[in-house]
């Protein structure tokens, strides 16, 4: 959808929602639904969207305005999210699908590029603003400017915590190649630098965007043997670096780089608190603070531990 080669069509959003929930019968709602209220009847619904007969018109409306790039694109991207939420055109899964829709019109303009903005987490923490935003959208007479305002400044919320994000996604791989170093040369093995293309340097380079991997997945991945794999995963949790979890039986499940990991959570916290350091205030809802603690057989002197609020 991305692609500014091609028009994005009704079938485009009816694919990316069926992505998101493939459990649930493929194509757009052919029945009344409503958002709120007690749940059998839309007689005290907090919302009641378009009904079934006008959703086709109503995405395919929405599918030529998610096509054009002219104007602001957090502007388009507000509207898009709001007008897709306000025809609710599925059964299931209009939440995600529409904040998907998002990114999906700030990559077409070219406005993000490498690192999602995760606004929805701002929204999440503090829903009563959010929905409000949106009612105003529906309002007759329509308060657009409102809802986009809200929209602008989750967005720079988010985009804040983003870009503290990749500079301390950044910071930590380099503290954890040195890790790594300082755990070979300690372990006499030679060389204490790994070899560019060393399995296990390879691996390390790309927990940013693998935090959660396995043998399988990095034999795959990086063309190196099961063997190769397995060995490198080893060294990495050994150093200290990766986290692994294993069964009930004792078998070893996945590996997880549980810092960068931890980054995240800490990411979405503070993005349900404006942005402000959780450790001052702490979100109602949200993933629980990471304490992350790792013992080292071989390298104790090298115990970590992250902590937020």
């Amino acid at each position: 959808m991305a692609d500014l080669g091609r028009p994005i069509t009704a079938s485009d959003i009816i694919d990316l929602q069926h992505i998101i929930e493939p459990r649930l019968e493929r194509g757009i709602r052919t029945e009344q639904n409503w958002v709120g209220g007690p749940g059998f009847s839309p007689l005290r619904a907090a919302f009641v969207p378009p009904p079934e007969t006008e959703v086709p018109r109503l995405v395919d409306d929405l599918a030529g305005f998610l096509t054009e790039t002219t104007g602001n694109p957090l502007v388009r991207a507000a509207i898009a999210h709001a007008q897709f939420e306000t025809i609710h055109p599925f059964v299931d899964g209009n939440g995600r699908t529409g904040r998907a829709l998002i990114h999906t019109v700030l990559r077409r303009a070219d406005a993000v590029r490498n690192t999602l903005i995760p606004i929805s987490t701002v929204f999440a923490g503090s829903t009563d603003a959010y929905i409000a935003g949106l009612t105003a959208f529906r309002a007759e007479p329509q308060a657009l400017d409102d809802w986009v305002i809200g929209f602008a400044q989750a967005t720079e919320t988010a985009a804040g915590t983003a870009v503290k994000l990749a500079d301390d996604i950044t910071a930590l791989d380099v503290e954890l190649h040195e890790r790594l170093v300082d755990f070979r040369r300690a372990q006499g093995r030679n060389p204490a630098v790994p070899r560019r293309d060393a399995v296990s340097l390879r691996i390390l380079e790309t927990l940013a965007t693998d935090p959660v991997v396995t043998a399988e997945s990095v034999s795959e991945r990086l063309n190196a043997s099961p063997a190769a794999a397995h060995r490198a995963l080893t060294e990495l949790h050994e150093a200290g670096i990766l986290g692994r979890s294993k069964d009930q039986k004792g078998r070893t499940i996945c590996w997880t780089a549980d810092r960068h990991l931890a980054l995240v959570a800490l990411t979405e916290r503070s993005n349900r608190v404006g942005g402000e350091d959780t450790r001052n205030r702490k979100p109602r809802l949200g993933p629980a603070a990471p304490v992350l603690a790792q013992r080292e057989r071989r390298f104790p002197e090298m115990n970590w531990a992250v902590r937020g609020g």
